[in-house]
């Protein structure tokens, strides 16, 4: 087997607790409907929005014009929404800085709009050499060409990498270019599998 190089990370549900729960939540009742209206009229433009093709206020405007309630007036919902929903997983962030110092690459790679990235960004966290967002490429997982582009800006061959999800589809989509790969189900669970894989940690 090759040697590891390259770590990727999810964010939503590997470096953080899902914010998707809580995120859904805070929208719908800002918009003063329920939950699930709120989901079903979101689903329809949620890839759009995660690839960048439309703006936050496109997105609100379609989404409001669905449900036939006004537009928010925050200036950013979804990021206030964002910031209430995040929940870092320190350890899981100690460990990339770890990685990093141990002198393997590290990347983030993650389904993401765009004032979620900014907060990201805003959080200035530097355990990370490559940054990869939906909604800044164009593409999104469990698309061929966001892997691609991840390996390309790592400088890394598939089986020189390591892509770590919650997500099986998402998973699964990195396996098929021949990316290592970790479902993502605790911490304990993570540095078991990375170890496996011949991966220095501490």
């Amino acid at each position: 087997m090759e040697a590891i190089k390259s770590v990727i990370f999810d964010w939503g549900g590997v470096l953080i607790e899902d914010p998707a729960p809580g995120l859904m939540q805070y929208c719908a009742k800002a918009l003063r409907v329920s939950k699930e209206d709120y989901i079903k009229h979101r689903s329809k433009f949620a890839d759009d929005f995660q690839k960048g093709l439309i703006c936050e206020d496109t997105f609100w405007e379609r989404i409001c014009s669905e449900l036939n309630v006004p537009k928010p007036k925050a200036n950013s919902l979804w990021a206030e929404a964002f910031k209430a929903a995040y929940v870092p997983r320190d350890d899981v962030f100690s460990m990339a800085a770890s990685l990093q110092k141990n002198g393997y690459r590290t990347a983030v790679l993650s389904n993401t709009e765009v004032p979620a990235m900014e907060y990201f960004h805003q959080l200035r966290y530097d355990m990370f050499d490559v940054l990869v967002f939906s909604c800044a490429e164009g593409v999104k997982k469990p698309g061929r060409k966001i892997y691609e582009l991840t390996l390309e800006k790592l400088g890394s061959q598939p089986e020189q990498s390591v892509f770590i999800d919650d997500k099986p589809e998402y998973i699964n989509g990195a396996k098929e270019i021949g990316i290592n790969t970790v479902l993502f189900q605790s911490m304990d669970q993570l540095k078991n599998e990375l170890a496996k894989l011949a991966i220095k940690i501490d």
